[in-house]
């Protein structure tokens, strides 16, 4: 698959990328890590992407602890922050670079809420149907510890996690309000951050029986 050139940064944005993301309405987010446990697992790589297509990708070296410029994007309240399973990478964010992040978008999240006519809420499935693109996920589950040395592959796989995610974004917006369910949405959004304390406290289901 063809796509464009991406920046790749190490442990944090620069002031230039920082400021030029500021000025977007909303940008896409993603990241790679060891694995799905936020106590036990690293953070090796966050993935950024605004509309005109700018990809950055920022491996986090071990022991990195704080990422000032993305800790102020990701908590810059004018921006929206879209995620695909946004409780997942905004609980690494809060856990391995102490970032809050907000406002939230999880295009899972409205996927479930607008899409009920499938079963089928991957970011792959959600990308298939709504941009007629089929993802490449063979890198999803790779060793991505060794930041410095990851493939063209693995980058070319993390670009593409956030390239078609704003797109996405903006239709299932367009399914939400036509279903009436945007503004169901927007109350699952502002919990996330709720869920997420959550978790890093090491809570279950507490609305579970």
């Amino acid at each position: 698959m063809q796509i464009k050139d991406f920046q790749v940064f190490d442990n944090d944005i620069d002031l230039e990328t920082l400021n030029y993301y500021l000025k977007c309405d909303a940008i896409a987010v993603d990241t790679e890590t060891m694995g799905l446990i936020p106590r036990r697992d690293r953070l090796c790589l966050v993935q950024i992407c605004d509309q005109s297509d700018r990809v950055s990708l920022v491996r986090i070296g071990q022991g990195i602890k704080s990422a000032p410029h993305l800790k102020l994007l990701f908590e810059a309240s004018e921006v929206v922050k879209v995620f695909h399973f946004a409780r997942f990478d905004v609980g690494m964010l809060e856990s391995h670079l102490g970032i809050a992040t907000h406002p939230i978008f999880c295009t899972k999240i409205a996927s479930k809420l607008a899409r009920t006519y499938t079963g089928k809420h991957g970011l792959k499935e959600l990308v298939k149907e709504l941009e007629q693109i089929e993802l490449d996920k063979e890198a999803q589950s790779s060793d991505w510890g060794n930041v410095h040395a990851l493939s063209e592959q693995q980058l070319k796989y993390a670009a593409n996690d956030v390239r078609y995610l704003l797109s996405v974004y903006k239709k299932l917006i367009d399914m939400l309000i036509r279903e009436h369910r945007y503004d169901l949405a927007k109350a699952c959004f502002a919990h996330i951050p709720t869920l997420v304390y959550l978790d890093l406290l090491g809570y279950d289901d507490i609305f579970a029986h």
